[in-house]
This record gives C-alpha cells, sequence and structure tokens, in this order.
C-alpha cells in the first residue's frame, strides 16, 4: 500500500467521525412516522396564531426523526403544525441521511414543502435546519424557486460559508486523491468544505435572496461548522445569533445546540413568530 493512501483512510474515516458527530446514532427509523400527532400530521391545519407550517431539516447523517427528538415537540406545544423529511440519503445506507449532493438534496426539500403547503393550504412555510441542513435550504431558496415559498430560514449551527472541520480540511492537499476519495463517497460531505464548488456558487453574488427572513444561531464551542463566525450571513435581513451573549453559561457545541439546547430553543421560537418574541437568557431553559 501506499504511504500516502495509509493516511488517507484514516483521514476520510476521521472526516465522517467529525460529520457524524452531527447527530447521535438512530433511534427509530423514519419510515415508521414520528410519535406525535402534531408532527408530521398531514391533517394538521395551522391556526390564526402560527398561519405558516415549519419544515424542520436534518444536518449531516442525521434523520428526520432523530434530530428533531426535542425541539419537534418544543414546537409542538406552541401550537405549530410541523414537518420533517429525510434527504441527501446514500444507496445501501439507511438512517445516516444528508451524504448526498447538496443540490440534489435541495431538489427534495422543494419537492417536500410543495407536499406541505398542498396538505395545509398554506401560502407559505418557515424552515428549520440544523447544519447542513440550516444551509442547503439557501440553495433551494435561490436556485429552485423556493423563496417564493418561504417566509423564513433559522439555521441553527449552518456552515453557511462551508467548514474546515477545526482545520482538518486543511490537510487534504497534502494527500493526493483525498478530496477524490470523498467526492466520490459521500459528495454531501465534499459540497461542505470550505471552498467547494459547490460553496462557491451557494455565495457567490450575496449569501441571501429579498423577501426571506433569516436568523442564524450560532455558538462559540462549536468544532464542527468551523471557524464559527462563518456561519454567519451578511444579507440585509439577517439576524446572527451568538448562543454565549444570551447566555454566557451556555457550553452547547455543534450538536448540543440542535438537539437539546433550550436557548436556542427559545431563540427558534422567537426567529418564527417575532411578534411575540421575549427576551431569551439563561432563564429561558425552563421555559
Amino acid at each position: 500500500m501506499l504511504p500516502w493512501k495509509r493516511v488517507l483512510r484514516p483521514l476520510a474515516a476521521a472526516l465522517l467521525t467529525a460529520a457524524v458527530a452531527v447527530v447521535p446514532a438512530a433511534t427509530a427509523d423514519a419510515s415508521t412516522g414520528v410519535p406525535s400527532s402534531g408532527w408530521n400530521d398531514w391533517s394538521c391545519k395551522p391556526s390564526a396564531a402560527h398561519p405558516r407550517p415549519v419544515v424542520l431539516v436534518h444536518g449531516t447523517l442525521g434523520n428526520s426523526v432523530d434530530n428533531w427528538l426535542s425541539l419537534a415537540p418544543y414546537l409542538e406545544d406552541r401550537g405549530y403544525c410541523l414537518y420533517s423529511l429525510d434527504y441527501g440519503q446514500l444507496p445501501g445506507v439507511p438512517l445516516f441521511h444528508g451524504l448526498g449532493p447538496i443540490d440534489k438534496s435541495a431538489e427534495q426539500l422543494s419537492a417536500f414543502v410543495d407536499r406541505v403547503l398542498t396538505a395545509t393550504g398554506a401560502a407559505r412555510a418557515d424552515l428549520v435546519g440544523h447544519s447542513q441542513g440550516g444551509m442547503m435550504p439557501r440553495y433551494y431558496l435561490k436556485f429552485l424557486g423556493g423563496a417564493a415559498k418561504v417566509n423564513a430560514l433559522v439555521g441553527i449551527a449552518p456552515d453557511n460559508h462551508g467548514t474546515d472541520l477545526s482545520g482538518l480540511t486543511n490537510l487534504l492537499p497534502y494527500f493526493p486523491g483525498a478530496e477524490g476519495l470523498i467526492e466520490a463517497t459521500t459528495p454531501g460531505l465534499a459540497d461542505q468544505i470550505t471552498g467547494s464548488a459547490f460553496l462557491t456558487k451557494l455565495n457567490a453574488g450575496g449569501d441571501t435572496v429579498p423577501k426571506v427572513h433569516y436568523t442564524v444561531i450560532a455558538t462559540r464551542n462549536d468544532e464542527v461548522a468551523t471557524p464559527w463566525r462563518t456561519q454567519y450571513l451578511s444579507g440585509p435581513d439577517v439576524r446572527n445569533v451568538l448562543l454565549q451573549d444570551l447566555c454566557p453559561l451556555d457550553l452547547s457545541e455543534h450538536v448540543a445546540i440542535g438537539l437539546f439546547d433550550r436557548i436556542a430553543f427559545h431563540e427558534v421560537a422567537n426567529a418564527l413568530d417575532p411578534a411575540h418574541a421575549t427576551a431569551t437568557t439563561c432563564a429561558s431553559v425552563f421555559d
């Protein structure tokens, strides 16, 4: 075996391990549905208080169930019609999704939003995504007509301008063939590396589109979508939020901010209903 291949294999494994950190091991098969009458309930009709359905978009190696076991009930309790999808599936890889080409994943999101709008009768939806799920919808908004169907995009730790995985991807040029291996086997990972062709196209000419409200919720402790400031958007209708500015005691990193952090959840609720937003503080964990 060539020497570089002995290094390449553990490097590729390390990239996958870092991505796995986005979502813990699956606890339920998304094909069985979710145990909630308000989550993926296709008979749900939005209320006057919350007239837009909310589509939850999982992160890399996540699925429509696991990524939302805490946030979905939190929003359901507040009266939202909620829907979550699986996207970016690779053949023969169950449960762990978000690995396919991101432009194709955006097409799956487009079809799913259309289905949600048809079922609910709503004119527009709101999107909430974690990690890749907070970035991928921007392709749908910018290139697939999503801006006419979406009111707001809330990204929780989204890798909007790519990630260097805490510097790990900077090693790729030293190992010929490494980038090609990642692109061939897990294109959804390759698309998220800083400077990828996908991200260059996505962010060319501005990182937002008109008529969509954007919120980015980041944590200083992020070890996956790094450097953490690259998560921020710079368009005119953007609210960039750092958890530690709201609660200095918040220690959440990339996984916890999307799966468990009720301070982040409170900011999601504020973004979905800004007219009734309340201050987010350390006490928001009790909301």
